[in-house]
């Protein structure tokens, strides 16, 4: 108890330890009783911080602020050793300042719960999101248009500093079967000369975990095309150009892209007839996987200008 009173949180080698008693009993580390989700964290509470504020309302078994390289992501999470301490730690720390920065408190929810419950609402959305309006149409319009499904709560279209449309908006149902009607019927339909896009509304996270997963199916798609057909091309001169490189290795097959890297001027995109100089290799990119292997076999450390260039299948970049 000494010690982990005296030194829980203390410096070993620039990091801040963390003590705590040895939790044998999987079943009570995984029912999650007592255990305290606390967001919108001040950057400069960490740990010890964190302890010191709970550690009044019950004995501790862990407190732990989230980081990100070894700075505070604004939540955390802290484990009592009873329900009632957590209960009472939520009771009296919600809603309060820490640093000026007003907290939530509540009990931690599992990431399959909180995943279950996000479903959930998805497939009882009454919230929906439409762009893609014309900018003279006003709130009044896009509610009767919406509001011809069912009754609408609320009705909101963006507008600017001069009250003029953004293009989209969200309407909000009071029920679920009419905001899925309204999205079913509404949803690439011509209105005032524009195709509508209407969907459920998302959250900023949800949008921002699709994008992501949009990204790097994007991503694996466009590797899986250039896989065994893209080749990497360094120690050019830096007087040849992309046109040169097609000619060069267009005796080997048909040539779908050939580009020489170069760098920007002043940081800034540049046009044709004022190109950066040449980093000293390019790409050149075949239409299948045989042609590539054998311009890869004859041309590796063949002299190309005043220089033996280096050839061979571009790899991912990880």
């Amino acid at each position: 108890e000494r010690a982990l009173e005296s030194l829980n949180y203390t410096l070993i080698k620039n990091r801040p330890c963390r003590i705590m008693w040895s939790q044998r009993d999987p079943a009570l580390r995984k029912t999650g009783t007592g255990n305290i989700f606390i967001k919108n964290l001040d950057p400069t509470i960490d740990n010890k911080a964190l302890h010191d504020t709970f550690s009044a309302f019950g004995n501790i078994l862990s407190c732990k602020v989230a980081t990100d390289d070894g700075l505070s992501k604004g939540y955390g999470f802290v484990h009592y050793e009873t329900h009632e301490a957590a209960e009472n730690a939520i009771k009296h720390v919600n809603g309060m300042l820490l640093n000026d920065k007003k907290v939530f408190v509540g009990h931690h929810i599992s990431k399959k719960e909180r995943h279950s419950k996000s479903e959930e609402m998805k497939s009882k959305f009454t919230n929906v999101y439409i762009k893609n309006l014309d900018p003279e149409i006003t709130q009044d319009e896009v509610e009767a248009l919406f509001v011809m499904f069912g009754p609408v709560a609320s009705c909101v279209v963006a507008t600017d500093d001069n009250s003029r449309s953004k293009g989209f908006g969200f309407i909000n149902f009071e029920n679920h079967e009419d905001a899925k009607r309204a999205v079913d019927e509404l949803h690439e339909s011509d209105y005032k000369d524009k195709k509508l896009f209407v969907t459920r509304a998302q959250k900023k996270g949800e949008r921002e975990e699709e994008l992501k997963k949009q990204y790097e199916q994007q991503k694996l798609e466009k590797l899986s095309k250039y896989q065994g057909v893209n080749l990497y091309i360094k120690n050019l001169d830096d007087d040849i150009d992309d046109e040169r490189l097609r000619q060069e290795f267009s005796v080997y097959g048909v040539i779908t892209s050939a580009k020489v890297m170069r760098d920007e001027k002043l940081g800034v995109e540049v046009d044709e007839t004022a190109k950066g100089p040449s980093k000293g290799f390019g790409f050149v990119c075949f239409s299948s996987p045989d042609e590539a292997t054998k311009a890869v076999t004859e041309m590796n450390g063949r002299m190309l200008g005043s220089k033996p260039i280096y050839v061979a299948l571009a790899q991912r970049k990880e």
